[in-house]
This record gives C-alpha cells, structure tokens and sequence, in this order.
C-alpha cells in the first residue's frame, strides 16, 4: 500500500516532459513517464536518505523535529549532489547536533514514501566531545537517553526504520559500543 502511495504522488507530479513540455505518457516495458516526442524517460523519484543512531557506551542520542512529536527520532537527512551517503550521516550529525562520529556501521534500508526516499541506517559511535549543540532549524530537541529510559520513547509499529534502530539498541546492550558488526544482518526485532 505504501509503494502505491509513493507511485500516486510520483504520477501526480510527473505530467509533463520537462524537456520540452509535451504530456508524457506512460511507459510500456516498465514503470516510467516517457515523452511522445522526444523521447524523454522519466523514472520514479527516490531520494537517498540517512538514518544515524549515534551512540555513546549505554545511551543513544535521540531527537525530535517538533515538540508535538509523540516519539523520537534519530539523526537523519537527505544526501546532497555529490555526496556518499556515509558523507550525508557524518555531515547531518555535525549540523544537527554538533557531533563527531566514529565509523558506521550499515544497519538496513528501507523506502519511505511519505518522502519518496530509501532511507540508509547507520550506527556510530560518538567520538569526541558529548555536547550537544542543536540546529535550531532542523530539531527542537537532541538529547542522550541511557539504554534503561528508552521505553516508550519510539513506537512500536514496526513501520519506522528510526524505531526499529532505537529498538534494536536497546533490546541488544550486548552488541554495543562494539561487535554490532557481527550478527546485524541476523536481527529480526521482537514486538
């Protein structure tokens, strides 16, 4: 139902051929918009994104976009043009929070249609100094929560990839600061 969703709104902005402003038409090998004159082929827009669980020994940093939000989140923006998506984790982490971090370590994937992205999560480990200095615009909130508090701060829906992360964190202590590496690809979270 989501992938539908991200094709509606997908169909719904791509009318016209940007090249030379003709009506496209649906392609018919596969699921594209293509210009009758032109020829111009047009694929479904995916926004690459990241997802970074920072942490920090027995806690994870953990933030919110809105005061309104019901849970939180973890540190996450688009790639820009040029830029790798371990580039995006490390340069949205120092924007958003003020913070270094170590090597990351891949988690998963997963789209996401309400923003017509593919989400990459990331775990790292915090290195430098703790002090959060948030980004105003971006977050009204980035916090520490040691493993022990983070009942009941994300959902359990098991729609959310940023909920899935900050589960696995703390149903896993064993896997961190250290070894995640070893047995992620095997995790299949518990709700």
């Amino acid at each position: 139902m989501i992938t539908a969703w991200h094709l509606y709104q997908w169909y719904e902005e791509t009318k016209f051929c940007g090249a030379c402003g003709v009506r496209l038409r649906h392609g018919k090998e596969e699921r594209t918009m293509v210009c009758p004159i032109c020829g111009n082929t047009i694929y479904p827009r995916i926004y690459p994104a990241v997802i970074v669980g920072v942490y920090d020994g027995s806690r994870i940093l953990l933030t919110k976009m809105s005061p309104s939000a019901q849970y939180y989140a973890l540190v996450s923006g688009y790639c820009e043009a040029g830029e790798t998506l371990e580039e995006t984790a490390r340069r949205e982490v120092m924007e958003e929070t003020g913070l270094s971090i170590g090597p990351l370590t891949y988690y998963k994937s997963q789209p996401w249609a309400a923003s017509q992205s593919v989400l990459s999560g990331y775990f790292a480990r915090l290195e430098g100094s703790a002090d959060i200095h948030i980004d105003g615009k971006e977050l009204c909130e980035a916090r520490w929560v040691e493993r022990e508090e983070l009942e009941g701060c994300y959902s359990d829906s098991g729609i959310s990839l940023t909920a899935e992360m900050i589960a696995y964190f703390h149903k896993h202590p064993e896997k961190f600061p250290g070894g995640i590496e070893e047995d992620i690809e095997n995790y299949k979270i518990d709700y």
